[in-house]
């Protein structure tokens, strides 16, 4: 089979919203979560959320395009701008080439209350505009970027809770393995709208630390509480390898692994260690290598006392006594939801570029499940080859990706 690289990558995420200042915050263990009382008058308990700042598309896009973008598409673009740039594919190319797009979302949200609201107040469906139906399709990500990139390949949304974007990269890979495809912009993008967490908020799955923002994640810690929302957007181009060698790409990493598996359960919302286990352990089978050969992982772990305990255990049986160092970047930039398997897999690249590996900050008690494990408190810096990066989801999905360098 063919082997597939990353030849370009794009951020747009709390602790920045280009590659350089996201590598930075992630050296400094920069938290990019903030407190927003306009979520405590909404009606939350939780009043935090990532700081992702809104882009400015008039300068970069004429307003045709504009007007049916949601907001994460908005934020999509963004990154996937920044990821066809480094990889220097150009406008002219993509007229040329044939390239698709697999993107993680699962589900908008601003768009579908908006026009709920407008039909309750109007009584009167020629009151939403037209543009309506395609801010508020899931696929709006693939729609409009695929208008704006002129993409022809491949074009698919993957709705696997917070695996996501995770599947998307995996799905990518598969493609271009078995020769269907030469290059697709993978990805995921999530909104970061106060109306998509009332469900959640009601779980109580939601940190409560509303005096203490950037202290409020707290992954593996015995006094973890619950997650934070956070959205933006990751976008990575991959590619065959030969393909991108023949037409002189830089190659950022190889794609080496994909593991996958559900939980089965009978409970949609209990997570399960045996699953994540399960995903990693055929990640490193499809990548042919060994835990002894794992670097770093980027673990999921949302600062969720059940997921991280349960997702420790499944690290423990398998990196116990290895020279594998374990953080989740999630303690930075909060819970990045449809976009975290992509976001994590940018960072993850970062480190393996810039030879560190990012501190799980927010640690002052490593909860027992976790007490094996190497976890990063501060940033190391070393040479890092070969990174595992672990994704779930609601419902028992796990997504995990292997990478390394070339």
């Amino acid at each position: 089979m063919r082997r597939v690289v990353v030849t370009g990558m794009g951020i747009w995420s709390c602790i920045g919203q280009n590659l350089h200042d996201v590598t930075e915050s992630l050296q400094h263990g920069r938290s990019g979560i903030i407190f927003d009382s306009a979520r405590l008058e909404f009606g939350l308990r939780c009043g935090l959320v990532g700081d992702v700042p809104k882009p400015d598309l008039k300068p970069l896009l004429p307003r045709k395009f504009r007007a049916t973008m949601s907001e994460d598409a908005q934020y999509a673009y963004m990154a996937a701008s920044q990821a066809f740039a480094q990889s220097g594919i150009t406008d002219d190319y993509l007229r040329q080439n044939e390239v698709g797009i697999i993107f993680g979302n699962d589900g908008i949200v601003s768009h579908i209350v908006e026009n709920y609201t407008i039909m309750q107040q109007e009584h009167d469906s020629m009151m939403i505009t037209p543009n309506a139906l395609f801010q508020s399709e899931t696929s709006s990500v693939t729609m409009n970027l695929s208008t704006i990139f002129h993409l022809r390949g491949i074009s698919m949304i993957v709705g696997a809770a917070c695996a996501s974007s995770s599947h998307a990269i995996g799905l990518g890979r598969m493609y271009i393995q078995s020769g269907l495809q030469d290059m697709i912009l993978v990805g995921g993008t999530v909104e970061t709208s106060m109306l998509g967490s009332p469900s959640t908020d009601a779980i109580d799955a939601l940190s409560l630390r509303n005096n203490d923002p950037t202290r409020a994640c707290r992954p593996f810690d015995k006094d973890c509480d619950g997650m934070i929302p956070s959205g933006g957007a990751a976008a990575l181009v991959l590619e065959d390898y030969d393909h991108a060698v023949a037409r002189g790409a830089t190659i950022l990493a190889e794609v080496a692994g994909y593991g996958f598996s559900t939980n089965g359960t009978e409970d949609i919302s209990m997570p399960n260690n045996e699953g994540e286990y399960i995903a990693m352990q055929r990640a490193l089978k499809d990548a042919c290598v060994t835990t002894d050969e794992i670097d770093y992982v980027n673990a999921h772990a949302t600062s969720t006392p059940l997921g991280d305990a349960e997702e420790a255990i499944a690290l423990t049986r398998l990196f116990k006594g290895k020279k594998a160092w374990i953080s989740s970047t999630k303690s930075m930039t909060g819970h990045e939801n449809w976009m975290a398997g992509a976001s994590e897999a940018v960072y993850s690249i970062l480190m393996m570029q810039n030879n560190f590996i990012a501190p799980n900050i927010n640690l002052d008690q490593v909860i027992d499940e976790a007490k094996d494990l190497k976890i990063a408190r501060e940033t190391i810096y070393q040479p890092i080859n070969i990174v595992l990066s672990n994704s779930s989801g609601m419902g028992g999905t796990n997504s995990a990706l292997i990478f390394r360098t070339i």
